[in-house]
């Protein structure tokens, strides 16, 4: 090589930066589909008891699942309860739960603090349902009408985010309750259907990722259950001291890269357990069998997500409720990496289960990095919940793969508090990371086959003069 062709490699090496681990790449919103317009695309018209749009669009960070390719379902929770409606049903309404599919395009930039763009484009919107009936709330004595939806027809029967929607001589896992309030999903390797875990049961179902009806139900443990349920979540905390704290269920939910072992993570310690310590359970899918293992909070108020390093290493969101939409400032949002390969099963346990903990390795602290990249901390989302590893990308070169965040806004599209006295957008966000094997060895990335999307299978239906309720129309983030 000539010499000064030599010093200028050289000094291109030295002036280059080195690609960090985990390192940010992209931020992208979706909001709907025109300034304004905070509409997903169920085809459902109207308002929701609390005068809120039936078809918002919102709250999609609460679960994020890959689905192959440039391809996510996004997982709205229970539904728009941050506007005051009916105390004593925790201001819950009649929305149906639903999947977002998400289109994830990354486009190399030219220019900007980031070297890739991320636009998000919302595909379709499945509504989740049973075939069987469900047991829906009377509405006496809570000062409002019949849980059961106008939706519903013979075969159909949606499920809800009303908390009352239960019935209330069964356990709180009991499967045919109609309240449900998702919070974390996966796709199937067949990528044909989605598990979901939800925080009112807790329950894990098996959803049909086209039509959204419920496939299968899994059998959870005895001891997560609650006995006594109530509407309202303070009276049901009071009135049980064994099993799920009250809207801190089943907040995290993973699938091994085989496809073969869900994995479930509690928010919280259960009633019977202590020192932070709070559940982790696998579900063996083809059979059913289910393990339980403890992690312990060290930094976090809970825990909002787990997802699949390997089959036996995970990735924690461990996190407080502090930043964007709590008017303070973000402190903890931390991912840890933890091993269930020799931990001791605590089924038949309670009370301290420290000793009996996964160890836990930092491997992300989510707000430092958001810091450096020039966020202030009263501007991270308080609510990081969703987790997803995608597909792998170039950067300056190098073949990495990707980790994809996202909040949960709360269906709240501004938030105007102390911090924003002027007010501020307030978006379904999603955070794109880049990182190599030697920053998470022993990564495995899921194989999952490609399916027709939604809106495709929606045409299909309507080719065959079937008409589904959902509209599969694409939009596109502003």
């Amino acid at each position: 090589m000539h010499k000064k062709t030599l010093i200028a490699a050289l000094l291109a090496a030295i002036t280059t930066p080195a690609i960090a681990a985990f390192d940010l790449v992209a931020i992208g919103d979706l909001n709907g589909s025109a300034a304004g317009s905070f509409a997903d695309l169920s085809g459902l018209s109207g308002t929701l008891e609390n005068g809120v749009a039936a078809n918002i669009l919102g709250g999609l960070g609460s679960g994020l699942a890959w689905a192959g390719g440039n391809t996510f379902i996004a997982l709205p929770d229970r539904g728009p309860n941050a506007v005051s409606y009916n105390s004593a049903i925790d201001d819950t309404t009649s929305y149906i739960p639903r999947l977002q599919t998400v289109t994830m395009k990354l486009t190399a930039s030219a220019s900007g603090a980031l070297p890739y763009t991320l636009t998000p484009t919302l595909s379709a919107t499945t509504l989740l349902y049973s075939n069987s009936a469900l047991a829906y709330g009377s509405g006496a004595g809570l000062g409002v009408g019949n849980g059961a939806l106008a939706q519903n027809s013979a075969g159909k029967y949606y499920f809800s985010g009303r908390s009352d929607n239960f019935n209330a001589a069964l356990p709180s896992t009991s499967g045919n309750n109609a309240r449900l309030d998702p919070e974390g999903i996966r796709v199937s390797n067949d990528g044909k259907s989605v598990f979901v875990s939800d925080e009112y049961g807790p329950y894990v179902y098996q959803f049909d990722r086209a039509t959204g009806a419920r496939t299968n139900s899994f059998a959870l443990p005895a001891n997560l259950a609650v006995s006594n349920l109530s509407p309202k979540g303070d009276i049901e905390i009071a009135g049980n001291t064994i099993g799920r704290v009250a809207n801190k269920g089943m907040e995290g939910l993973a699938i091994t890269p085989d496809g073969k072992t869900l994995v479930g993570i509690m928010q919280a310690p259960l009633e019977q357990d202590t020192k932070k310590n709070v559940r982790i359970v696998t579900i063996d899918i083809a059979s059913g069998t289910t393990h339980q293992y403890a992690y312990k909070l060290t930094t976090g108020s809970g825990v909002s997500e787990i997802v699949a390093i390997n089959d036996h290493e995970f990735l924690v969101d461990e996190r407080d409720g502090k930043g964007l939409g709590d008017n303070s400032s973000a402190a903890v949002k931390q991912f840890f990496r933890i091993d269930l390969a020799g931990a001791q099963d605590v089924s038949a346990l309670s009370g301290d289960l420290s000793s009996k903990a996964v160890g836990k390795t930092l491997v992300l602290d989510f707000a430092s990095k958001l810091s450096a990249a020039g966020v202030k901390a009263n501007d991270i989302p308080a609510k990081i919940e969703g987790l997803s590893f995608g597909q792998d990308i170039v950067v300056g070169g190098e073949t990495r793969h990707t980790l994809y965040v996202a909040n949960d806004n709360d269906f709240l599209s501004s938030v105007t508090d102390s911090n924003h006295p002027a007010g501020i957008a307030n978006p379904n966000k999603f955070y794109v990371f880049s990182f190599s094997d030697s920053d998470l060895p022993g990564y495995q990335a899921q194989l999952i086959s490609a399916v027709p999307e939604p809106e495709t299978y929606a045409m299909l239906l309507a080719g065959l003069g079937i008409v589904a309720l959902g509209a599969r129309r694409r939009r596109t983030a502003r």
